[in-house]
């Protein structure tokens, strides 16, 4: 692996096994290096498997996750205090958007505007895959 050696030394460089970080922190990251089975989110019910990439990227205000929703899972009802957009690469849902119900499938993409509530539900017996991108707000360090 390739790892800038001033980012090394500094111990700015945390990027997960697997992952290539190249000249100016580029990085490189697959599915097999950032998975992790766990439950729906936001009290979604069920188990997914989630894909956070570059969350150690330094710097990055950029979220870039895929979340596979395994049949019987979901995405919990939540209100929202930023944008954030969904797009479904497969599978079948029911996306619920300020309490109005409407079924996705592929190709579709999602804006949930701050101050809006959405939540998301598996149909049928096969996962339904999305990729998930927000902005989050500068981590602040601590003295």
């Amino acid at each position: 692996m390739k790892r800038p050696l001033l980012l090394v030394a500094l111990g700015l460089c945390a990027a997960p096994a697997g992952a290539q970080v190249l000249a100016h922190g580029s990085t490189i990251e697959h599915d097999s290096t950032v998975a992790k089975e766990e439950p729906g989110t936001h009290g979604g019910g069920g188990m997914s498997t989630g894909y956070s990439f570059f969350a150690r990227a330094p710097g990055l205000t950029t979220v870039f996750r895929k979340r596979a929703l395994h049949p019987g899972a979901g995405i919990g009802y939540h209100e929202h205090k930023d944008d954030e957009i969904y797009y479904v690469l497969s599978g079948r849902g029911a996306y619920t958007l300020d309490g109005v119900t409407r079924e996705v499938g592929p190709g579709t993409a999602l804006l949930t505007r701050a101050g809006s509530s959405h939540g998301m539900k598996v149909l049928g017996d096969q996962d339904l895959v999305l990729i998930i991108t927000y902005q989050q707000r500068p981590r602040v360090s601590k003295p």
